[in-house]
Formats: structure tokens, sequence, C-alpha cells
């Protein structure tokens, strides 16, 4: 074996070992998790007030995820720095608030002087830690040990596995928690609008549906040259017949195309001649993802919006459905 080959293959090892040691971390807490995580839940699902999470170093980092994930999955909740609550940021902490605090050692300086604090605010201290009889774990009112028998470092001082076991540990906190609470996909759509699933559930068709004067409407005595004229303007591919502010029916594209072929002296017809009338429509709450289905299984590009009232309100074409990121 060449030498950069077996280089190749030490690295492999190594990196493996690593990930060896932190999935041997987390089947260790999985074993762990005993009643006192019930009890962590259950505090946050009573939880009166705010849910703060706090942590020093690389725990701190951690601690910001879980905050993201609670925030992201129905419980405010806002990461505070030990030093900035030190200096005034105590100010945010009321009694009827649960703290999550994170620390492997459960003794660090920050930690030792935050919770005298802590304690006097009457808060519910939540401790995830590595060292059960740490004073972070004598000032909690739930303990949930997170200890790893050694870090993925091969030197053992670098935070990998036991951030690790933090993080799961955070997350399926998160998630019982959410479940406990009845959080559905249509909650989670309302916290992540920006995200596929928030436009798949959120994002109707008056949203995003083309109106007033950027609809393509022509009255149903229109001639051929005046329904051909706004179809181009309007670049929709279609003309909307319409009396009164009522559709009346639609003429594609597609559909002169087929006319043409039919017959020859389509040039002497009438919008209302040449539209399919009482075509498919939809209502302005219509979910995206529903319109996107409706136009899939008519193999149309176009739909035209109407209120209760049948009055004419819009007009969706298929791209500006898959311009949302939208796919049936």
């Amino acid at each position: 074996m060449s030498p950069k080959a077996s280089e190749e293959l030490n690295v492999l090892a190594r990196g493996r070992r690593v990930i060896d040691a932190e999935r041997d971390a987390l089947e260790r807490v999985g074993r762990l998790l005993d009643t006192s995580f019930k009890e962590a839940v259950d505090l946050l699902v009573d939880c009166p007030g705010k849910v703060i999470v706090t942590g020093v170093g690389k725990s701190g980092i951690i601690a910001q995820k879980i905050t993201a994930t609670l925030n992201s999955t129905g419980t405010p909740a806002f990461y505070l720095h030990p030093a900035d609550a030190l200096h005034g940021d105590l100010g945010m902490v009321r009694g009827d608030d649960v703290v999550i605090v994170l620390s492997k050692s459960g003794d660090t300086m920050e930690l030792s002087l935050l919770l005298p604090s802590l304690r006097r605010a009457g808060v519910a201290i939540i401790a995830i830690t590595g060292n059960p009889d740490s004073a972070l774990a004598r000032s909690a009112t739930v303990v949930i040990d997170c200890s790893v028998e050694r870090e993925a470092c091969p030197l053992d001082l670098a935070p990998t596995a036991s951030t690790t076991a933090m993080l799961a540990l955070g997350d399926a906190l998160a998630v019982v928690l959410y479940e406990s609470k009845g959080f559905t996909r249509e909650d989670f759509a309302l916290t992540h609008p920006g995200g596929m699933l928030g436009r798949r559930l959120l994002l109707r068709v008056e949203d995003i549906m083309k109106r007033g004067d950027d609809l393509p409407i022509v009255a149903p005595d229109a001639a051929f040259h005046d329904v051909i004229l706004e179809i181009s303007r309007k670049r929709l591919g279609c003309a909307l017949v319409a009396e009164e502010g009522r559709l009346l029916g639609i003429v594609t594209d597609g559909d002169l195309r087929r006319l043409l072929e039919r017959r020859g002296d389509i040039f002497a017809l009438s919008a209302g001649e040449m539209m399919t009338a009482d075509p498919m429509s939809a209502s302005p709450d219509t979910l995206g993802t529903t319109a996107l289905v409706m136009l899939e299984s008519k193999k149309r590009t176009q739909l035209p919006i109407v209120g209760d009232d049948g009055a004419l309100l819009g007009i969706i074409h298929l791209h500006d459905l898959i311009e949302q990121g939208l796919r049936p």
C-alpha cells in the first residue's frame, strides 16, 4: 500500500472514531434518561412565564440552538448569556419563568455567580449537566444527567461528545414538549412562513394573483382582433370573457389553435363564440398547492379567481405558483 493510501485510511479511521465516540455518548444519555426528563417536560408545559436557556462557552452555543428550536416549535424562549445576566439582563427574569441551564461541569465561575440570583428570583431551574454532584445540580429543580464517559477529542478535552449529548437532550425536550402541547404542522408553518412548508400550508392564491388592470379582460362581443391584442398585451396566454364584472368564459391561445384546426373562419368569431364557458375557477382563499393540483389535473396554465357571488377578482398562472417553490 502506498504511503498516500495508508494516510488516507488512517484519516478515515480517526474520523470514524470520533463519530463512534459521539454515537456512544448518545446511547449513554438515552440509557440515563429517567423520570427527571418527564419532570422537566411538565415544568415547561406548565410554565406560565418565559423559557430562558443559558450556558457558557460551547454549552452556550448549544443553548442558543435549543432556544431556536423551542421558538420554532411553539414555545417562546430566549437565550441569556450568564455574563450579560450578571450585568443587568437579570431584569428579564421573573419568578414564573423556567430556566434551562447547560453545563458539563456544573461548576463554572459564571454559573456559580448566577445561580444565587436565579434562586432569589424563585425560578424553576432545569439543569442539563454532566456532573450530577455539581453546584448547578444542587441548585436545580430538576437535573437531567448528560454525562459522557469521555470526549471524542483524543485528549479528552475539547467539548465534542458532551455537547452532542446536550444538543440531543435539548432536541428531545423541545420535541416532546411540542407533542405535549399539540403543536401541529399548521402551527409549524406559522413560525416558518418563509420556508417550503410555510408556503405549502399558508400561501393562498389571493396572495399572488393578478388583479385590476393586469387582468386580460374582454367583452363577449369583442372581435377576434381585440381578443388577440388583449392576450398579447397581458402576456398570460389567455383572455377572460366577462360582463358586468362577472366571469363568463375564457379564451386561451391553446383554444385558438384548436379552433383553427377545426375551422378556418375563426377570424370572424367574437370572444363569446370562441370562449370556453364556465371555466374551471377558484376562490381567493384557495391554497396555492390546491390551485396547482387543479391546473395539473386539467392540463391548464391559467386559473381565474372568482368570489362567492361570481365576481371576477383575479387570475393566477401556473408559473406564478412554481415561482413560489410549490410543487403538486
